[in-house]
């Protein structure tokens, strides 16, 4: 599973590492929680040129009746997201990198306390997660919060089982993409779910580094360096 995650690098670097060229400015964000937007890159049809957007998390299916949905749907198994009505669509025509540097998972402590570790790569850069994005519209009589013929582009994380390093810690861990495969990833034409399973795969562990921090980050409404800061195993 991915709960929440992370994002501070600069504009210049994002733009760099994930090749687009028009980035808005980005407020760091230590503590990214389900329902809020997020940093996105997709490849735009016509020019096949990559793009940046910011989506909501969780991913709202067109034919959904209540957007409500998208808070149950931030992740999809990478084992079943090619059969799941809710994913499969978005699996053959609309992937997108989700931009990130960190993230974090909770291991189960005795006495049913929860400590939360945060898992970055070993040179700090960011990465991308793989992603699936949906257009969701209003078209009905419209639903508490929402108003006719309303437009909302929501995007899910995929996940895959735990690499050594996350193991311990939790069973599974959001689907961490090799830069070499973005290209891959973001192209439409490619539907193909036997080539794009073999992206899904857990990210090498050696490359990674994880550490205990503090219980701050289970509040989404603590978003500060405070966040990442290693504490004490002990």
């Amino acid at each position: 599973m991915c709960g929440r995650f992370t994002l501070n690098q600069s504009v210049k670097a994002l733009a760099k590492i994930f090749d687009v060229q028009q980035l808005p400015d980005l407020a760091a964000e230590y503590n990214i929680a389900p329902t809020q937007k997020v940093a996105t890159v997709l490849q735009n049809p016509e020019s096949r040129k990559r793009e940046f957007q910011q989506l909501y998390w969780g991913l709202i299916p067109s034919w959904a009746k209540d957007p409500g949905i998208g808070a149950k749907l931030i992740n999809a198994r990478a084992e079943t997201v090619a059969e799941k009505p809710a994913f499969r669509s978005a699996f053959k025509h609309r992937r997108c990198l989700v931009l990130a540097d960190g993230f974090y998972e909770w291991q189960r402590q005795q006495g049913g306390k929860k400590q939360p570790f945060y898992f970055r790569l070993q040179d700090g850069q960011p990465f991308a997660f793989a992603g699936l994005w949906e257009r969701w519209r209003c078209l009905r009589q419209p639903e508490a919060g929402t108003t006719a013929n309303e437009e909302i582009i929501s995007c899910t994380i995929l996940t895959t089982a735990a690499n050594e390093l996350l193991q311990p810690i939790h069973e599974r861990m959001p689907v961490i993409l090799e830069p070499q495969d973005y290209d891959l990833w973001l192209d439409s034409q490619v539907q193909t779910p036997q080539t794009l399973q073999q992206l899904l795969r857990p990210y090498p562990a050696p490359a990674m580094t994880a550490y205990p921090v503090s219980t701050l980050v289970n509040n989404s409404r603590h978003n500060s360096p405070e966040c990442i800061i290693p504490i004490s195993g002990d």
